[in-house]
């Protein structure tokens, strides 16, 4: 696991964590360079989809990094973080994927020393538990029929149809009116 160079992306609220990592490189603080550091404006902005899609596309590592609570500059931002990233690690339990490889923590913009020790801890935390491989393709069994299923009827999946008709969710949909007067 030594030679293991876990590919980890990291979200940096711009105001303080991304601040803060700043400041530890013109600081010149070690830390690993396998991060890929992503600013943006708050960490209540991160989608679940971002972290899943990160995954898929070949993390072996979500780094995310705030504002101390308290100190949001869009009030609760991290507040909400804090409890997407809680439900996240859940989903990420269903997926079978180790909720330890995503990351929260809060850094700011005077912190640079923080930052760093926090992405070398992470780093080798992501180095111990391995490659994630779900961008590496699976391997393929082929199954070459026997002579005698050749000539065998193959099933009937009319009844399958992969685009739902015009209109079949249309039940569902509720139904909204404008007041009069409106």
């Amino acid at each position: 696991m030594g030679d293991f160079n876990p590919t980890i992306i990291g979200f940096a609220c711009n105001w303080c964590c991304y601040a803060g990592a700043d400041l530890a490189g013109t600081s010149r603080m070690k830390y690993p360079a396998n991060l890929r550091l992503i600013r943006i404006m708050c960490s209540g902005r991160i989608d679940p989809q971002f972290i899943l899609k990160a995954f898929k596309d070949g993390a072996d590592g979500i780094f995310i990094g705030g504002c101390h609570p308290g100190d949001c500059h869009y009030v609760s931002g991290n507040y909400k973080t804090e409890k997407r990233i809680f439900l996240v690690k859940g989903l990420l339990a269903g997926l079978g994927i180790e909720p330890e490889r995503l990351e929260l923590n809060w850094v700011s913009a005077s912190e640079g020393q923080r930052f760093a020790d926090a992405v070398t801890a992470f780093t080798e935390r992501i180095r111990q538990l391995g490659s994630l491989g779900l961008n590496s393709p699976a391997p393929v069994e082929l199954a070459i029929p026997a002579a005698a299923d050749v000539g065998s009827p193959k099933p009937d999946l009319s009844h399958l149809r992969a685009v739902p008709e015009a209109g079949q969710f249309e039940s569902r949909m509720p139904e909204f009116r404008v007041p009069d007067g409106a």
